[in-house]
């Protein structure tokens, strides 16, 4: 120690307790971002796959994503975005995208469910991202009522508290979640498509994740227990036309009523 204390005023002192600072740092960020990452999945894919998907990339993607998906003016690189933000994108019909715009938009698959695993596997390879969940984080056996909680937390201001889907700025929205699978919408969580922010095992447990899609394909399921809707607008603007209609109707008779025969 006594040796040690002698060399605290040595010139490189100062920059050896800087090079411990960064490493410390650096450490501390990569256990934090390893213990937020969504949870992987037990999928493994096979050479064949990276190899196939690889092909299909340069064929379909490169054009905008870059060779390697290193990334181009026309698009980002995908390194380092997983599985399951190809199984989303490709799955739903946003990618590839059909023209420019504010957001993709959904569309028929241009691939089959072969070729979009295989596009997966590939960007997969090119680095750790958030995989496609196991199958039973999508048995819809959840928590329906906690998933409503936290499905009106973090996602009804955007999405409308009855999933309907809502307006955003400069021409983007929230899409409304009827007919998602429920892969889709685990995936439309880990990876924060378009506008939607990322949700990652720390802001929403799996568990959590789980008891969303419950929720969701509850609620579809059981339709409009009171009638015939209005789009789920909600309460306030559903009743809000109502009133108006109604008002209107009252007006219009009356008026027929009071009027004279000429």
């Amino acid at each position: 120690m006594k040796a040690l204390s002698q060399k605290r005023r040595h010139p490189l002192a100062a920059i050896a307790l800087l090079l411990m600072g960064l490493l410390v740092t650096g450490g501390l960020y990569a256990v934090a971002t390893t213990v937020n990452q969504a949870k992987a999945s037990t999928e493994s894919y096979s050479a064949s796959d990276v190899e196939e998907g690889g092909k299909l990339f340069a064929a379909n993607c490169a054009t905008c994503h870059g060779m390697g998906a290193s990334g181009s003016q026309a698009g980002p690189s995908l390194v380092g975005v997983g599985a399951a933000a190809v199984d989303f994108q490709v799955g739903t019909g946003r990618m590839p995208m059909q023209m420019n715009g504010p957001q993709a938009q959904k569309k028929p698959t241009q691939f089959n469910e072969e070729q979009t695993k295989q596009l997966a596997a590939y960007v997969a390879s090119l680095g750790p991202g958030p995989a496609v969940p196991e199958a039973g984080l999508l048995d819809e056996k959840g928590d329906a009522a906690k998933g409503g909680e936290l499905f009106r937390t973090n996602c009804a201001m955007c999405h409308n508290a009855a999933a309907a889907g809502g307006a955003l700025t400069r021409g983007k929205f929230a899409p409304a979640l009827a007919d998602v699978s429920g892969q889709h919408i685990y995936e439309a969580m880990v990876t924060g498509p378009q506008n939607m922010p990322v949700f990652n095992d720390a802001n929403i447990s799996p568990e959590g994740k789980r008891d969303i899609i419950t929720f969701l394909k509850q609620i579809e399921s059981n339709g409009s227990p009171g009638g015939a809707d209005l789009g789920a607008l909600g309460p306030v603007s559903e009743g809000l036309f109502v009133w108006i209609a109604g008002l209107g109707v009252i007006i219009a008779f009356t008026i027929w009523l009071t009027s004279r025969t000429s």
